[in-house]
């Protein structure tokens, strides 16, 4: 067998899918002004975006970014571990570890890198991490470099939770990893609870704040803050390419896990540290969302606008609680159908079929943004309506 061989059988179906019109990825974006973007010199509405904050334009935010480049170039050019630690960096990770309420941060390039980095250095091979069976595809992947052993509970199912860890040997470290916010679903882990069964069993918990960030929490401070329990999680992990309206991510917890972080994550040793630019720009994003609590307002009327107007039509909006709005449809080909035709009205949704989702379980992703204007929602809510009924959704 060529090696190859699969990749040829592979790109029968994406190429067929292109052919056709239907293809709902890789969409090359002409420009993007946050809340809408030209695609083929097509003005379009985006609700499929993670800038729940609509910094990304912000003008402070663009500016932080441009003086960077003018002060410090475009690239450090080397690992943080050797040449390219600067005092940006650590200024930034004081800030960060301030704002989610830990003693210390530690930095990384990429979001992805940050959970790959930190959650394999800590997984030794007596350990054993339990982990949502809807957590990001990082955090598998994370759990499959480090040592330990994964174990998966059904998702924020506490039964299911606390069998795992009841199954746990004396001996093992446990790590119990959960999204604050999940990504396809738009609901919040149980917190609380999940808190308590990690105390009952010794368990640290580490939790993914990449789509909570912004969102949760006073100032957006996240989901342990939204319920009160900052110091009942060990550690809190972040990204900037979301409401921190750049590129980059963080874990935060004590002093003494983050400098063993900062000596031993792979991702972080062999990786080119994160630019000046996307600090700065994070920096930005990040004062923002403290003196202007009044963006995050502004998100969740737009988050309870939607789902109340998408609910009314009928449409099921699957297990919500946040910005992150499915459209919960089942059949792989419809939810193509759906997006392809609200894509020609104008209307930019994320189609996620199986594996990013599991079979059975297609759904159109919408995400909402603090940005979005109320006449721009309208005319969202007016596709769905139209082209629900066109297909037989409502």
């Amino acid at each position: 067998m060529d090696l190859f061989e699969k990749a040829r059988q592979f790109i029968v179906r994406p190429r067929e899918a292109k052919a056709a019109g239907l293809y709902p990825y890789f969409l090359p974006l002409d420009d993007t002004e946050g809340t809408e973007v030209t695609i083929y010199g097509k003005k379009i509405i985006m609700v499929g975006s993670n800038n729940y904050l609509g910094l990304t334009t912000h003008p402070k935010v663009r500016e932080a970014a441009i003086e960077a480049i003018k002060r410090y170039g475009t690239s450090c050019t080397g690992s943080r571990f050797l040449n390219g630690n600067m005092r940006l960096h650590l200024e930034a990770e004081e800030r960060l570890a301030a704002f989610v309420g830990k003693e210390a941060a530690c930095m990384f390039s990429t979001g992805m890198q940050a959970n790959l980095g930190a959650i394999s250095c800590l997984l030794g091979r007596d350990d054993v991490a339990i982990i949502d069976k809807d957590d990001h595809a990082s955090i598998v992947d994370a759990v499959r470099l480090g040592f330990g052993e994964m174990r998966r509970f059904v998702h924020s199912d506490l039964s299911s939770l606390e069998r795992q860890l009841a199954a746990v040997p004396d001996k093992a470290g446990i790590l119990v990893v959960v999204d604050g916010v999940y990504s396809m679903g738009g609901d919040i882990a149980p917190l609380p609870q999940i808190v308590e069964m990690c105390k009952k069993y010794g368990a640290r918990l580490y939790v993914d704040d990449a789509h909570s960030l912004g969102v949760l929490g006073r100032q957006g401070r996240g989901t342990a803050a939204h319920f009160g329990l900052t110091d009942q999680v060990d550690i809190i992990m972040g990204t900037f390419s979301k409401s921190f309206a750049s590129i980059g991510g963080f874990v935060a917890g004590d002093a003494d896990t983050m400098e063993y972080v900062l000596h031993t994550a792979r991702s972080m040793i062999f990786s080119a540290s994160i630019t000046p630019a996307q600090v700065a720009a994070a920096m930005a994003a990040l004062e923002i969302m403290q003196c202007e609590p009044e963006r995050i307002d502004r998100l969740w009327q737009n988050t309870t606008k939607m789902r109340e107007g998408l609910q009314s039509m009928g449409i099921d909006t699957g297990p919500s609680e946040t910005p992150v709005i499915p459209i919960m449809i089942g059949d792989d080909d419809r939810t193509i159908m759906l997006w392809k035709l609200l894509f020609d009205e104008g209307v930019y949704t994320n189609a996620v079929l199986p594996p990013g989702v599991p079979p059975g379980k297609s759904l159109l992703r919408t995400s909402y943004m603090a940005t979005h204007t109320d006449a721009q929602l309208d005319r969202v809510l007016e596709a769905f309506h139209k082209i629900g009924k066109q297909v037989g959704l409502i």
